[in-house]
């Protein structure tokens, strides 16, 4: 009799997860011309310390190095390597001042700002990591030179890498100054045909989660080239116009097949090619040729089709339209985050980190090893959750480790002389943009540079004890991490999942209380139905992206090793069910749209409330919605997906009160 194979469990099954990406050859080459390179200068003039600082910087902002516009990367590289200057600059500081143990206090309420820091996106997130390894850096490294001298080298290797970004980029075919922001709006058309390929299909949903990760990143973009404008003082360009205005149509096109995926009909193949042709068009300058003719089927067919017309006009359209008065109705700036410094989600993981840092440096000195520094550094990548479940980060951290001491070792017995180092370091400068992939592959690329560093800076024989701090690095982050008032997910994670909530709450209450786009839409003129249609996208849009960092923070937590998990709510559960609200209530606006009845102000209220009171109940699970009636509505037919939200919202009031 054949057995069935048992899955392993997540916590265990997450160390060997690897992504699938695309190889940045760009990245690939700007690494290899990098760290390599400054060490081995640093060799050849007879000045290593320059050396392997400059090195260490552009180590940093390598991490750094993702793919993006140039402006992203300006942004991704630049505010992290500010913060590793200010933190070389304060750990010199301390080395310089002798401060022995009182290195223990001053680490700790570094790692406490770091980690309340982390919490205010992913930018700001690793920059606060960086700083917080810098200032370890420099507390430790035996290195000559006054503090300012050692961050100005760190800041220079930086800069070193961020001026190969701005030379070194993938070749596009066309789009000029703009070609950077043309492929990120072609990839949100290509994200768009992917997702209507899959209506009716087992993958609509990531489909979905993907085209919203792609409008994220074309939001950035288009965003960061607006800031620069005003920096500049220049007015944006006819081109600048003209992209966003068709990235405001592939918005339009994207709430559009939210409909349709809720809808769940299999859709022909030319319906998706259309989408394909604007993204090519984007990519060329050629015009984007015949679309999928329109075809009034449904509702939300009916609106797809009206709103490919619209791109069609926006991608024939020469010059852009003029521009709103000052003062017109505009999409509303992202809305305001619940993350200050001292909430509690940022309190609670800056005493983490502040515990984790300090434990490990205390144990580092009173050991009393040379390279004390080895394990709080270790500690501040472990103790990072944006890098995964602490378990899965600490068994890649450690077999990553020991490979990268094990290759370093192998190659200083196969080259001879003094320079190897620099040709090890310029081999792991080029694997790391590769080896984002896997946490286990990144923690070997860097361990063969800092070894590299350690070796050039007078300490030959270091690996061996590389291997011994990590493993006490793991274990103090293992035991710290578990410690119950430390690692509560509902502060961590729920934080997380009330803000998509109530931005949910934002969206639904203005679908159901907004003007109509439809029968009304003469009574208040174009400009105001225009501004109403963008309120409710940008409000959509945000939606979308607080739900999609509170997914990637309930898979972290689905994956973590805990003893005890019945006392928590299934965090997925909870994003999956938030995440088909927003679909229902996005198709809801576009029946809405087309002329469907639209709910009594009471009925509307009563949605909002509720889902309202399931916010509260997780945010504080004291206040349960238990005597809460359902929010039943009586059965549209002519907008059915106001009756699937409030269907959705008593299954999510339903599991609020039973948890």
């Amino acid at each position: 009799m054949l057995r069935h194979r048992r899955a392993l469990p997540a916590w265990l099954a997450h160390p060997l997860r690897w992504q699938r990406l695309p190889v940045p050859w760009a990245a690939v080459a700007r690494g290899a011309l990098c760290v390599g390179p400054l060490l081995g200068a640093g060799i050849a003039t007879g000045h290593p310390a320059p050396g392997v600082l400059t090195a260490v910087g552009a180590m940093l902002a390598g991490v750094n190095d993702r793919p993006g516009t140039r402006r992203t990367g300006i942004v991704h590289i630049g505010l992290p390597a500010l913060a590793s200057t200010l933190g070389t600059l304060m750990g010199a500081s301390l080395r310089a001042a002798d401060a022995g143990w009182w290195f223990v206090p001053a680490l700790a309420a570094v790692a406490f700002v770091s980690g309340a820091g982390s919490v205010a996106g992913p930018v700001r997130s690793t920059a606060a990591m960086q700083m917080l390894a810098a200032t370890v850096l420099g507390a430790g490294m035996p290195l000559p030179g006054a503090p300012w001298a050692k961050a100005l080298y760190v800041l220079a290797g930086c800069l070193w890498l961020l001026l190969l970004r701005l030379v070194l980029r993938t070749p596009r075919r066309s789009g000029g100054p703009l070609s950077g922001e043309r492929a990120a709006v072609a990839t949100v058309f290509d994200a768009l045909a992917d997702a209507l390929a899959a209506v009716g299909g087992s993958g609509a949903e990531p489909a979905r989660r993907r085209l919203t990760a792609a409008m994220d990143r074309a939001d950035e973009a288009l965003r960061l080239r607006r800031l620069t404008s005003r920096l500049l003082r220049r007015p944006a360009r006819p081109e600048e116009l003209l992209l966003a205005e068709r990235f405001a149509a592939a918005t339009a096109l994207c709430e559009a097949s939210v409909a349709l995926l809720w809808e769940a009909r299999p859709l022909p193949s030319r319906v998706a090619e259309s989408p394909r042709r604007f993204a090519e068009a984007l990519r060329t300058g050629r015009p984007p040729g015949r679309l999928s003719a329109p075809e009034n089927s449904s509702a939300g067919r009916g609106a797809f089709d009206h709103a490919l017309l619209d791109a069609a006009v926006a991608f024939a359209r020469e010059r852009p339209l003029p521009r709103p008065a000052a003062g017109a109705d505009t999409p509303p700036a992202r809305t305001a985050r619940a993350r200050g410094f001292l909430s509690p989600v940022a309190r609670e993981y800056g005493l983490r980190v502040a515990v984790c840092i300090g434990a490990s440096a205390a144990v580092a000195l009173l050991l009393r090893a040379e390279h004390w520094y080895w394990l709080p550094a270790t500690v501040t990548f472990l103790v990072k959750p944006d890098l995964g479940p602490l378990f899965s980060r600490t068994v890649n951290r450690f077999a990553g480790t020991a490979a990268g001491v094990l290759v370093f070792a192998a190659a200083g017995l196969v080259f001879p002389g003094s320079w190897w180092p620099a040709l090890v370091a310029g081999a792991a400068g080029a694997l790391l943009p590769f080896a984002t992939r896997h946490f286990a592959l990144q923690t070997g690329a860097i361990t063969l540079m800092v070894l590299s560093f350690v070796y050039v800076g007078g300490a030959p024989r270091a690996a061996g004890e590389r291997i011994v701090d990590t493993s006490i690095a793991c274990a103090i982050v293992l035991v710290v991490g578990h410690l119950p008032h430390l690692a509560d997910p509902r502060r961590r994670i729920g934080q997380r999942v009330t803000e998509a909530l109530r931005s949910t709450e934002r969206f639904l209450r203005y679908v159901l209380e907004s003007q109509p786009a439809g029968d009304a839409a003469e009574a208040v003129g174009p400009a105001r139905t225009g501004a109403v249609a963008a309120r409710r996208l940008a409000l959509r849009r945000d939606a979308y992206r607080t739900l999609a960092q509170a997914r990637a923070a309930a898979e972290t937590a689905a994956a973590e090793f805990r003893a005890a998990r019945a006392a928590d709510p299934d965090w997925l559960t909870i994003v999956t069910a938030v995440e088909r609200i927003v679909d229902a209530a996005t198709a809801c606006a576009i029946r809405l749209d087309r002329g469907a009845r639209r709910p009594s102000p009471e009925e509307a209220e009563r949605l909002c409330r509720a889902l309202a009171a399931m916010t509260d109940a997780l945010e504080d699970p004291r206040r349960r919605p238990t005597g809460t009636p359902p929010p039943a509505l009586r059965p549209v037919p002519d907008c059915a997906t106001l009756t699937d939200v409030a269907a959705e919202l008593e299954r999510l009031r339903e599991y609020a009160g039973a948890h």
